[in-house]
């Protein structure tokens, strides 16, 4: 099986960064896995899709360290691949972090992908899906059911109004972005603020305010979906808690929140169920659900990351998971000679 993997850039993938992990769960397995920078691609006269990527010069590792560094290093095999060949193609460039000098980069993995679809390579999550989630309005297509009240808007007068309907208790985020940036609660002692805050978040686009929900103190629960369903393996859940650090709102981990383990209960699975459809529909392979309480607060479905903590508290490598569904779809793909509908096979 031949696997790319487009990135942001891989100059800066990390060592602990899913993607690297599925990329050497897919070596380790004797599959082909290269990455791919939303730069490098190119589409050539000759209709094809090629890119610049790179692979790793072995066939087994056993560190992450390892891996990433010999594929970046000397040693590394770079060429000029023909994409319509592979066999998958994985979309893990997550187009908020390009967002402002990078701006270009956004589209590029979906607008790549789609032509690589037409050749029969499997692309997840479905490009067309994808392209409907480019920012946090996919959210609100969820059943309200499992969804916080939320108001979208760049007018301070109605979240000003927004927030009193909700006992002056509101959080307030940027339509586009991830990561925690730009994230605020706004008490109702901080109403007198309330214009600044706005101002400061409406910068880059519209504005997200939602209901603050108190289960927020502890947290939230980071689950996977693999083909529509919570991903388990070895009779374990991929999935891990997020922690606040302090009085900060966020639990991000890289906004300085830190990781528990999680129990998936009834009401995890029964938020999964509900999303489920949808998210087949829209043919996602990879999603990961941030569940505070009995809500959902984001849907993450351009580069999940967190396997790996899943992995260190449920002591499963859940990247092999992941790769053996990949297996599964190729071997699909080959009975019906690349004729088949990526939705489809996204979550087949």
């Amino acid at each position: 099986m031949r696997i790319g993997f487009v990135v942001n850039q891989i100059a800066t993938e990390q060592e602990g960064y899913t993607t690297t992990r599925l990329a050497m769960a897919a070596v380790n397995r004797g599959h082909e896995a290269w990455l791919i920078g939303t730069g490098d691609m190119a589409y050539d006269p000759d209709d094809y899709v090629r890119a610049r990527a790179q692979t790793a010069p072995r066939a087994k590792y056993k560190s992450l360290k390892a891996f990433l560094g010999e594929l970046r290093g000397p040693r590394g095999r770079s060429e000029r691949i023909t994409v319509d060949d592979l066999d998958v193609l994985i979309l893990r460039n997550d187009p908020a972090e390009d967002q402002g000098r990078r701006s270009w980069a956004q589209m590029a993995g979906i607008m790549f992908g789609r032509a690589a679809m037409r050749r029969g390579v499997i692309v997840l999550n479905d490009p067309n899906g994808l392209a409907n989630a480019m920012n946090k309005m996919y959210f609100q297509l969820f059943p309200e059911e499992v969804r916080p009240a939320t108001l979208i808007t760049r007018d301070r007068h109605e979240i000003r109004t927004f927030a009193k309907e909700h006992g002056g208790d509101i959080v307030i985020k940027p339509l586009q972005g991830s990561g925690g940036q730009g994230v605020f609660r706004i008490r109702a002692d901080d109403l007198g603020n309330l214009n600044q805050m706005v101002e400061s978040v409406s910068r880059d686009g519209y504005v997200v305010a939602q209901e603050y929900l108190p289960a927020a103190a502890e947290g939230d629960m980071r689950l996977f979906m693999m083909n529509g369903e919570p991903l388990r393996y070895k009779g374990k859940y991929a999935a891990f808690r997020r922690l606040r650090s302090g009085d900060d709102i966020r639990s991000n981990i890289h906004a300085g929140g830190h990781k528990a383990q999680a129990v998936v209960d009834d009401n995890a699975l029964r938020i999964a169920e509900i999303v489920r459809p949808k998210l087949v529909g829209d043919g996602m392979f990879l999603v990961g659900l941030d569940i505070v309480g009995s809500k959902l607060m984001e849907i993450n479905v351009f580069s999940p990351g967190g396997l790996g903590s899943a992995q260190t508290f449920e002591n499963v490598n859940f990247a092999h998971a992941v790769i053996a569904a990949l297996e599964r779809k190729v071997q699909y793909m080959g009975f019906y000679q690349r004729n088949f509908n990526n939705v489809d096979m996204a979550t087949l």
